[in-house]
């Protein structure tokens, strides 16, 4: 199967399955020195562990990393740094009364028209827990940056029709939605309640903000900054759209509204408004970098639905089992995993865009 390697030189690769032994990651680029432990990796982890509340599934998984090689006396040694979860609590049962069944909203008729065979046991490679890998690489990824002064905030901005109107950055850890904003949240909670009660489920919106990214990050063609985020993001499960800076918005918006004026401020050049969320042709202005990613429903509902088989029968599918009623609240750390991943892997390419760069590092 090709397309589980992502990256150029802070390059990932993840692997295994949602119902198999295990599942982690392979990263190779990690610098020689970076101090690390397993417990640096397990925080971000535990954001998208799942059991958490009632608005995620009841699977038990403690999901607890092994760091398998890389690191030695609590430094990373610049070879590839191995990261492994174990699985626990499958309950492959679960799935045997719809293992010849295309559950709607999933990838499984994808799977099946392409490999000629699926893993139905909850998706294989298509399940949410494929995320592990992701979140273990961008806690690394995460570490570095923050040794640049570079930090990332990922939050939920909306939970359906629920929208955050206030932001208060000590509040996201607060409250089980990872909302910014604490009536938000509880309007949001009573949203999900009624999806639950008509056994149905609810998509949303993840925002993250990137601060102290300098200007001049990001290749200006077929791997804008603004372009790799988007493919990192886009390429985690059930993410359907991804917007940068006013996004969508920017369309009705005239010339004079959207440009961000230039200033000169203390010797720095900066920018009044950021309509460009912080890039700019491709490239980072030095601004904030905000971006949001949209999320679908969670396909699995216990309502019964129309699909077919694999002989091409119709016919009706309820789906029972463990299932998250919203995949937003665990996927924020996922989205600000994938951010710090690209982010990372760009700057590194950007050592080598001047000459006096490398004259500096070597000189």
């Amino acid at each position: 199967m090709a397309g589980s390697v992502f990256g150029n030189h802070f390059k990932i690769s993840t692997w295994g399955e949602s119902h198999g032994k295990a599942l982690g990651v392979v990263i190779d680029g990690v610098p020689a020195g970076l101090p690390l432990c397993e417990e640096d990796i397990q925080i971000f982890l535990n954001r998208r562990k799942p059991g958490q509340s009632k608005f995620t599934t009841a699977r038990a998984e403690g999901d607890l990393v092994e760091i398998l090689s890389g690191v030695f006396e609590g430094k990373t040694t610049g070879t590839p740094l191995s990261l492994m979860v174990k699985n626990a609590d499958q309950h492959s049962k679960d799935y045997s009364n719809i293992m010849d069944k295309f559950r709607p909203g999933h990838a499984d008729f994808g799977f099946f028209e392409k490999y000629g065979f699926r893993d139905y046991r909850g998706g294989g490679r298509s399940s949410g827990r494929e995320t592990i890998g992701r979140v273990a690489a961008g806690a690394v990824a995460s570490k570095i940056l923050g040794e640049m002064g570079i930090s990332l905030c990922a939050y939920t901005k909306s939970v359906g029709p629920v929208e955050i109107s206030t932001f208060d950055k000590a509040e996201i850890s607060q409250n089980d939605l990872y909302m910014p904003d604490a009536k938000a949240a509880q309007k949001a909670r009573a949203y999900l309640d009624e999806c639950i009660s008509n056994q149905d489920s609810a998509g949303g919106v993840v925002e993250c903000v990137i601060s102290g990214v300098p200007a001049g990050v990001g290749e200006p063609v077929f791997e804008k900054l603004d372009a790799k985020l988007a493919q990192g993001i886009l390429s985690i499960g059930a993410v359907k759209g991804f917007e940068i800076g006013d996004g969508f918005l920017a369309s009705k918006s005239k010339g004079s509204e959207n440009n961000d004026a230039f200033v000169s401020k203390d010797g720095k050049i900066t920018k009044k408004t950021n309509h460009s969320g912080g890039v700019l042709g491709g490239i980072s202005d030095g601004s904030d970098i905000v971006f949001r990613a949209a999320f679908k429903p969670t396909p699995s509902i216990s309502q019964p639905q129309e699909t077919v088989n694999e002989k091409g029968e119709n016919l009706s599918i309820e789906i029972h089992g463990r299932h998250d009623p919203i995949i937003v609240p665990r996927a924020v750390v996922v989205v600000e995993s994938m951010a710090a991943v690209v982010l990372l892997d760009e700057m590194i390419e950007n050592m080598s865009s001047q000459l006096s760069f490398l004259k500096e590092f070597y000189s």
